[in-house]
């Protein structure tokens, strides 16, 4: 099991694991900071899609060659959003990543029914990977950024996208909290109500859904004794499933303003590993996405 960012950058560099990001909308200079710090390490190689001009004057602002990458001029956002996902059936990129674009126009092509990276009858999620200090060890949050109030049937396939994303990071067992305002299921929390079902379902081996969790009882073991609580997830979570989008959105900008931990986000539920970053990631977490998603590709390839 990975317990850190720095784990999994030694890991893919002990391995000589080198995959090609194509990255659309390459005119942003946090996104593109984070393609060019992954090339210099030696685990990418980059396709830049979008405006040329731009894209040069970041490169040189950066001292970085712009002969080590392709770079392909296409300034409207829909085309160079669906040309990155074109490149990944192609076969000449492995991984499309988010630029300056709205996520709206990035997620189009790769949805999209008969082109698009969507697995058949699945659903996309967004997934904090998150670097938790008290415990020495990565954790996971979904979802904090596509599903705004997803449904019963839905939080399933939430849960086993993020499963099969903590498999690909050494995760044996994993513990899931399914996450309310408390620890008891109430007829006025309708979240608490699908956190208490998601519990009684059978998730097969090696999983284990508790809930509804409170997030106190979810990370802290004294705290979920001293409430009586004794499933044996309680102060053990690896995965936090938030009720709706809200919820899991304020948590995931709490970890990064709040606390400031280190943090990567990851994308579920596609055929093919996909770096979905905020505008207003910071490179550091854009480079870490890149891990988790070199980490993914390794994963679907050994399936």
């Amino acid at each position: 099991m990975f317990r850190s960012f720095n784990e999994i950058e030694k890991y893919i560099l002990e391995k000589k694991i080198v995959k090609r990001i194509a990255l659309c909308g390459a005119h942003d200079d946090a996104a593109l900071s984070a393609v060019v710090d992954a090339k210099r390490k030696g685990v990418i190689t980059g396709t830049l899609i979008g405006e040329v001009v731009k894209i040069r004057e970041l490169l040189a602002q950066m001292n970085e060659p712009a002969d080590g990458y392709e770079i392909i001029d296409q300034q409207r956002e829909k085309a160079a959003a669906k040309m990155a996902v074109q490149l990944v059936h192609e076969g000449r990129a492995d991984i499309p990543m988010k630029g300056s674009m709205p996520s709206a126009t990035y997620l189009m092509p790769i949805v999209d029914p008969v082109n698009g990276l969507m697995e058949e009858g699945g659903i996309l999620n967004s997934i904090t990977v998150f670097y938790y200090p008290d415990r020495g060890r990565l954790m996971f949050l979904t979802d904090p950024a596509l599903n705004i109030a997803p449904k019963l049937d839905e939080k399933v396939k939430l849960i086993r996208n993020t499963v099969k994303l903590a498999r690909a990071l050494g995760f044996d067992t994993v513990n899931v909290a399914a996450l309310s305002a408390l620890e008891k299921v109430s007829h006025d929390i309708p979240g608490s109500i699908e956190a208490g079902q998601l519990a009684e379902m059978d998730w097969g081996e090696d999983v284990v859904v508790a809930g509804p969790f409170a997030l106190d009882n979810a990370l802290d073991i004294e705290t979920a004794r001293h409430k009586g609580i004794t499933n044996e997830a309680a102060g053990n979570v690896d995965v936090l499933l938030a009720p709706e989008i809200c919820a899991g959105n304020i948590l995931h900008k709490s970890l990064h303003y709040f606390a400031h931990l280190p943090s990567a986000s990851a994308m579920g539920g596609s055929r093919a590993p996909v770096v979905f970053t905020s505008r207003s990631d910071s490179p550091e977490s854009k480079y870490y996405s890149i891990l988790i998603a070199i980490l993914q590709a390794m994963a679907l390839a050994e399936r």
